[in-house]
């Protein structure tokens, strides 16, 4: 049975904070920092927790159900195919990567670019013509995706953002101010909400395929070492996101800003003017591009590893390019249109996720683990899931108060109750059930 060194283990570690670490790792901390104001230490708390934390338990539970297929298998057979499907896509070419293609344009390139250039749809074409060449480059090699990160993307990034972090502490920046909205009066909360925006708590479902072909390769078959292995590489990654958000939050409470904006971007590229002048925009855009180029590989390995196992007659090859040019194009739609989607989409997803990931955790201790509890559990947080996005999409909050009447609604958390009456339910039908198969064979 194969082993990892330790050197390798740093290695992946490093990769997975890579593929984890993109445009929304930047651009959501620095806004929480700048909103939270004073109350910034414990909004980005509740963000670590909800980012790195989710990442990290969501690894130990797919360790502990063996695969991602058989933990989703625990619920239902066609869950466990539309489900990672909808994931797949959704985090994929829908949504994650076309928004890291279309941010590092915004953030990389388009600041230097003539403005006859910038206000024309072609610089977005041609960057992101460009840009997934270069992700298709890395993906092509997924065997050595480890080396690569490990010895020029992830050290680039961090030496990036450890020179934020040493200027900012040299540099006279003003007093953080005083917490507006739900950061006043419940920042871990809402900091743990912020963190469903990087999409990470998602990704374990996403990259697991990744892993085990990396244990599959060493030889790695024990689980009880997959486990320990993963928790190395989460422990490795979730330190290095921890301390990258904990100093981007640091610079976004600290920057100077006339009035409260909407946008992460603009924070991070204030400060960083504040900090370095007009080189600010030059560092900014180099940090947005390698954050993104890290995730866009990631994801569309992971992507192509996924559907070219589900749909074998398309190579890992031809999968990767269709990824790359599908990505590519959803990216040309520009980046509010990208956002507008997500937020529906991650507050149906992540609820659900969340669950999945939690039962995988205790499954070995629920004194009911059958089929019926899985079911009902998801089931129950996937309809109150669906009814809270359908009145903040399409009835604009009128029945808010409605669903105010559940407990931890008003903190985003009201799928929780739902989700314990689910698994009430499952449990007494699991109960049910085992009466009457005890009952059949006593009558045989």
């Amino acid at each position: 049975m194969g082993r990892l060194t330790n050197k390798e283990i740093l290695f992946i570690g490093f990769m997975l904070f890579s593929m984890l670490f993109g445009a929304g790792n930047l651009i959501f901390p620095a806004y929480l920092g700048h909103v939270a104001g004073e109350n910034v230490w414990l909004a980005v708390a509740g963000f670590i927790f909800s980012d790195a934390g989710l990442a990290l338990l969501g690894f130990i539970a797919i360790a502990k159900a063996g695969t991602f297929e058989a933990l989703v298998n625990r619920v239902h057979p066609a869950f466990a195919f539309l489900f990672p499907m909808v994931i797949y896509i959704a985090i994929g070419p829908g949504l994650a990567i076309p928004r890291a293609g279309s941010l590092s344009y915004e953030m990389g390139a388009k600041p230097f670019l003539p403005e006859s250039i910038a206000s024309s749809p072609i610089g977005l074409l041609v960057y992101t013509v460009v840009f997934f060449c270069l992700v298709f480059w890395f993906v092509k090699s997924p065997s050595k995706l480890i080396d690569r990160f490990g010895r020029i993307l992830t050290p680039s990034l961090l030496l990036l953002i450890i020179i934020m972090l040493i200027k900012g502490l040299f540099t006279d920046l003003p007093d953080f101010k005083e917490a507006s909205f739900s950061y006043k009066d419940h920042p871990i909360s809402q900091g743990f909400l912020d963190g469903y925006q990087t999409m990470d708590a998602l990704c374990p479902l996403l990259y697991g395929i990744m892993f085990a072909n990396i244990f599959k390769s060493k030889n790695i078959t024990k689980q009880s070492l997959q486990v320990n292995y993963l928790v190395r590489f989460g422990l490795v990654s979730g330190l290095l996101l921890a301390f990258c958000y904990v100093i981007i939050a640091y610079l976004g409470a600290s920057a100077s800003l006339p009035e409260k904006v909407d946008n992460g971007a603009i924070v991070l590229s204030t400060v960083l003017v504040q900090l370095f002048g007009e080189g600010g925009t030059i560092v900014l855009g180099i940090i947005f591009t390698l954050a993104c180029l890290s995730v866009s590989i990631g994801l569309i390995t992971s992507c192509a590893q996924y559907f070219s196992s589900v749909f074998p007659k398309l190579s890992y090859i031809r999968w990767a390019i269709i990824l790359c040019l599908a990505s590519g194009f959803a990216a040309n739609m520009g980046l509010s249109q990208i956002l507008k989607v997500s937020v529906p989409v991650l507050g149906f997803l992540y609820p659900i996720a969340i669950t999945l990931i939690i039962l995988g955790l205790v499954h070995n201790v629920l004194p009911y683990r059958g089929r019926p509890v899985y079911v009902m559990t998801i089931a129950m947080v996937g309809l109150f899931s669906i009814l809270d996005i359908f009145n903040s999409t399409f009835f604009h909050g009128s029945y808010s108060k409605l669903l105010a009447l559940v407990p931890l609604q008003t903190q985003g958390f009201g799928w929780v109750i739902p989700g314990l009456i689910g698994s009430a339910i499952g449990s007494i039908l699991q109960t049910v059930q085992r009466k009457e198969v005890m009952a059949e064979k006593n009558a045989a």
